[in-house]
């Protein structure tokens, strides 16, 4: 088994303003902490990752998607499909044609690129794009970005779903576990307050809890065998599942299916932070300034939509769901102004495609119910839900 992954060294010193923020958030964290009851056989009060993971996320006004630090783009601290060309969002439109009248429900909406290339593409989608979006931070960045677009924003997830929903990169930031096996046993990461900031402690599985049952039959039992079980991405996926009426769920991500993910060969988890462009392995520093991720389960995505009553419609590397889709096809038929122009946007569509930036690591999982199921008929001819 590998030894677990180095912290990279050297990250850019974060400013006095950046510093003076972490530390605001470190606080809440430490106060989140010390209201938790140590068990009787703990000396100290403790979080699970997971709690740690969201607040340093998602805290109102203080967690990295909920303050105004730039995230995504060249200027941030990651670039997503939609920042890299119009054509991602073009051809879902192409993919998703026979059930868009029924109008989008986008989850988490980024810098709003992919809903304002989406509508370019497709206008008939003006007025039925909607974006639920838990960033108060992001949602008013959206606002300007797309304003006109015809875009509505809700504050809450509608009771009853149709058309599709869709989430790009929403569920590797959806607040997971850390489980490793350890002296024969199953234990759980927590956090702990520490004199330079936090520490780890880990508790040991002892219940019959929904933790320890996806640890024994996901993880194999060797000694210091580490990863990630998020079990708040598939009760998500599970509620999502069970509102929808008629339509589909496209889940577009980094991750694997769980022969892969929980590989014996793949010791230490997939958990990765991004500040600044560069990533590193340890969540517990930079709180606050940084995305903190985890690869996407699919196995367990798919497993939380068919007990939900779903149906897999289509699981297939990014690559392969934009062939099919027709995003050469889209990138032949554009004009450019200049052969600048054109290198950059096939440069663009590459990094898309290329086994060795996103094409093969993400993968598009397309689950549905009802008369859509038929519609998106096509997007079997690719399917490979037989690797789930």
């Amino acid at each position: 088994m590998p030894a677990p992954r180095p912290v990279v060294s050297g990250l850019p010193a974060p400013t006095p303003d950046e510093a003076a923020h972490g530390a605001r958030l470190c606080a809440h964290l430490r106060e989140c902490i010390a209201r938790e009851t140590p068990l009787a056989s703990e000396p100290e009060a403790t979080i699970g990752f997971a709690d740690f993971m969201h607040e340093a996320l998602y805290a109102p006004g203080l967690g990295y998607y909920a303050a105004g630090a730039t995230k995504l783009g060249a200027a941030g601290d990651f670039v997503t499909a939609p920042e890299l060309s119009p054509l991602f969002a073009a051809t879902l439109t192409d993919a998703f044609a026979p059930i868009m009248d029924e109008g989008v429900l986008e989850l988490g909406a980024g810098s709003g690129r992919l809903a304002r290339d989406a509508i370019a593409a497709a206008p008939s989608l003006d007025g039925r794009w909607r974006v639920l979006e838990v960033s108060a931070d992001l949602r008013e960045r959206q606002r300007g970005a797309l304003e006109g677009a015809g875009v509505v924003w809700l504050d809450a997830l509608p009771e009853r779903l149709r058309g599709l929903v869709l989430g790009n990169e929403v569920l590797d930031a959806i607040a997971c576990e850390i489980v490793r096996h350890h002296d024969g046993r199953y234990e759980q990461a927590r956090v702990a307050v520490a004199e330079a900031g936090f520490a780890w402690r880990w508790r040991p599985l002892t219940d019959d809890g929904p933790l320890l049952a996806a640890a024994q039959v996901r993880m194999p039992p060797i000694a210091g065998y580490q990863s990630e079980i998020n079990l708040r991405a598939e009760a998500l996926v599970a509620t999502l599942a069970e509102r929808l009426d008629d339509g589909a769920l496209c889940f577009i991500d980094y991750g694997f299916p769980r022969r892969e993910y929980y590989h014996p060969e793949r010791g230490a988890g997939t958990l990765a932070c991004h500040y600044r462009q560069r990533v590193h392995f340890d969540p517990l520093q930079r709180v606050g300034l940084q995305d903190i991720t985890a690869h996407v389960d699919f196995t367990a995505i798919a497993e939380a939509a068919v007990d939900a009553g779903l149906q897999v419609i289509c699981y297939a590397t990014q690559a392969q769901f934009l062939l099919h889709a027709g995003l050469l096809g889209r990138l032949e038929r554009q004009t450019f102004a200049s052969e600048r122009e054109r290198a950059l946007a096939i440069g663009a569509v590459q990094k898309l495609l290329s086994p060795a930036e996103m094409g093969e690591l993400f993968k598009v999982l397309v689950v549905g119910r009802g008369e859509a199921v038929a519609k998106l008929g096509a997007l079997s001819a690719f399917d490979q839900s037989y690797r789930l």
